[in-house]
C-alpha cells in the first residue's frame, strides 16, 4: 500500500510542477492543465512505439547492445522533448514557450523530487518502527 501511495504522490509532484510552470509562464490555469495532463498522456501512448522501435534494431544487433541502449535514452530524452514543445506549441502556439517548458520541467524535478523521495523515506522509517514496535509488544 505504501508503494502505491508514494507512486501516486510522485506522479502528482510531476504534475504540480508541470502545472505550476506553464501556469507561471502563461497566467493559464487551462495551459497549466495541457501542460500537467496532455503531455504526460501523449508521452504513456507514445512511448511504447519507441521503445518497440529500440527493442527491435537491439535484437538485431546483439554485438552493440550497450551502445544502442545508450543511444536509445538520448533518443528517448530527445523524444520527450519534442512531445514537450509539441504539446506547448500546440496549446499556446508559442515555440519559444514551447521549448521553455520542455527544458525547464525536467530540470525542476530534478530539484524537487529528491525532497519529496526524503519525505517519503522518513514516512516509511515511521512506519517500520511502528511495526518493529507493535511486534515486540
Amino acid at each position: 500500500m505504501i508503494i502505491a501511495a508514494k507512486k501516486t504522490s510522485q506522479v502528482a509532484t510531476h504534475m504540480v510542477i508541470a502545472f505550476t510552470l506553464m501556469y507561471v509562464m502563461t497566467g493559464s490555469a487551462a495551459f497549466g492543465g495541457l501542460a500537467a495532463v496532455i503531455e504526460p498522456i501523449v508521452n504513456v501512448a507514445l512511448l511504447p512505439l519507441h521503445e518497440g522501435f529500440w527493442k527491435r534494431l537491439r535484437a538485431r544487433s546483439a554485438r552493440n547492445a550497450t551502445a544502442l541502449l545508450a543511444f536509445e535514452k538520448v533518443s528517448q530524452t530527445m523524444f520527450h522533448f519534442a512531445i514537450a514543445v509539441a504539446v506547448i506549441y500546440w496549446a499556446t502556439g508559442s515555440l519559444a514557450l514551447g521549448g521553455i517548458a520542455a527544458v525547464l520541467e525536467p530540470i525542476l524535478n530534478v530539484i524537487v523530487l529528491p525532497y519529496h523521495d526524503k519525505v517519503w523515506e522518513r514516512i516509511e522509517e515511521r512506519l517500520a518502527g511502528s511495526a518493529r514496535l507493535a511486534a515486540t509488544a
